[in-house]
């Protein structure tokens, strides 16, 4: 049996023995044999992988061979999110349950079946016996994301017919999974923040009768208490986090694993594990992290000269985490704009106007998305187009709400889902193929050494 100083020095020996071994490639490497780093063109498209039509993200178009910018376009089978959120708007309903309909069906729903489907949503949300006793309360973790993705895989021992891949069994575990991951979140987060924080621990019942942005308000709320504003605000933000095409990280995730034709709660926890990276769905707490540390280093906010000063700090990595990174400004596909930003930013600043203690500070966001260009444009010698994206001010809007900073990310994981769920069903009954990309092997062949003459 080995002490604790023995086992310390042995796991320090491994862990440098493994440093040195796994560097990064020289980029030169990977233009040598032709590899597109990341699945990336060299003008920062995406390489063509599949077929979908589920979503459509549209910030460029291609002219001769040339990546001309445009007005960013996100669309839900064919439906463009504008018109979605402002038409939900016009008639005074939450929306996140027709967006969730319509991508898992392809068609808008008629009033009745939108009535239905809520209904059905509604009913599937309690967990089952004793789920969160045993599967929350008795592991809490640190991290919402990562209890998140143990609950979803948890639910696979309660499903009676947990492995079969027909279109029908697929589409039940994705409507139960669906209206249960707002729950598990929010017990996710009550056990973490009393087993961890030291603070009184409430697990209220999900209501049939309630969206699921008012759900979701409902069980994070000691008192339960929420305003039809606030609902509503976040039912913007999970409409508009629904889906965001078949190439983005945690998607393409779901399509890699549903091409094995591995179960529903696999395919889900394995998006998950992808979206609470910092690169993808975490990328909201990089802007708070960021913009708090922007608030304690300049003096007056309204200041263009003295933001643009520290931004260029920042980009200079001498600022911040050092990574020379902006969060919240630029994107893969976007370029003069995200429409997600455009619809969040107009209803921050509602918020905002209504609560003026957020006012100076949603200011000094305008601000930053702002300079931005300008100052990357000098500090890189670069003038590539760029604009804010959804992460500017999603952490922002969050933060307005009153909800905790460890549900940032969840959040985004209980709208998205509905997309991954759409992707599955699309990967799974309409490709039939296992994706396998191809990896080049740069090492050459070795003789073997036995063991007493190494």
């Amino acid at each position: 049996m080995l002490t604790n100083e023995e086992r310390k020095t042995l796991e320090a020996h491994f862990c440098n023995e493994a440093e040195d071994l796994y560097k990064p490639f020289p980029r030169e490497t990977f233009k040598k044999y032709g590899v597109k780093r990341g699945l990336r063109n060299d003008d920062g498209t995406g390489v063509m992988a599949g077929l979908t039509s589920v979503g459509a993200v549209v910030g460029y178009y291609i002219d001769d061979g040339e990546k001309i910018p445009m007005e960013g376009h996100l669309r839900y089978r064919g439906y463009d999110i504008t018109d979605l959120v402002r038409n939900c708007e016009e008639e005074n309903r939450f929306g996140f349950e027709e967006v969730a309909y319509l991508l898992l069906f392809g068609h808008l729903p008629t009033k009745k079946k939108l009535n239905d489907f809520s209904r059905l949503i509604g009913n599937m949300r309690k967990l089952p016996d004793g789920f969160a006793e045993d599967m929350i309360l008795k592991a809490p973790s640190t991290n919402i994301m990562n209890k998140m993705a143990r609950s979803v895989l948890a639910a696979y021992s309660y499903d009676s017919n947990p492995d079969e891949i027909s279109a029908g069994n697929i589409l039940r575990q994705s409507i139960e999974l669906i209206a249960r991951l707002p729950v598990m979140a929010a017990y996710g987060y009550q056990a973490k923040s009393h087993y961890h924080d030291g603070n009184s621990l409430y697990l209220h019942s999900p209501q049939p009768s309630l969206s699921t942005a008012e759900n979701l308000l409902y069980m994070l709320r000691p008192d339960n208490k929420y305003t039809r504003e606030e609902a509503e605000m976040l039912d913007v933000l999970l409409m508009i986090h629904a889906e965001h095409g078949g190439g983005n990280n945690s998607a393409f995730t779901t399509r890699v694993v549903s091409s094995s034709d591995t179960d529903t709660y696999s395919a889900i926890a394995a998006a998950i594990g992808s979206l609470k990276g910092p690169k993808h769905g975490g990328a909201n707490a990089k802007v708070m992290g960021m913009m708090e540390d922007i608030k304690s280093h300049v003096k007056n906010w309204e200041d263009k000269n003295e933001v643009s000063e520290y931004l260029a700090k920042i980009l200079r990595k001498e600022a911040f985490d050092g990574a020379g990174l902006i969060y919240g400004m630029g994107h893969a596909i976007y370029t003069y704009s995200d429409p997600r930003c455009i619809l969040l930013k107009e209803r921050a600043s509602r918020l905002a106007e209504k609560n003026p203690e957020f006012l100076s500070e949603f200011n000094l966001y305008k601000l930053v998305e702002e300079l931005t260009p300008e100052v990357f444009a000098k500090v890189k010698n670069n003038s590539k187009v760029m604009c804010a994206n959804v992460d500017m001010y999603s952490g922002f809007v969050y933060k307005m709400l009153g909800i905790p900073e460890d549900m940032y990310t969840p959040l985004f994981a209980m709208s998205r889902i509905v997309g991954w769920c759409a992707h599955r069903l699309e990967e799974t009954l309409g490709s039939s193929r296992i994706i396998r990309p191809a990896y080049k092997s740069i090492v050459h062949s070795m003789e073997y050494i036995k063991i007493e003459d190494r």
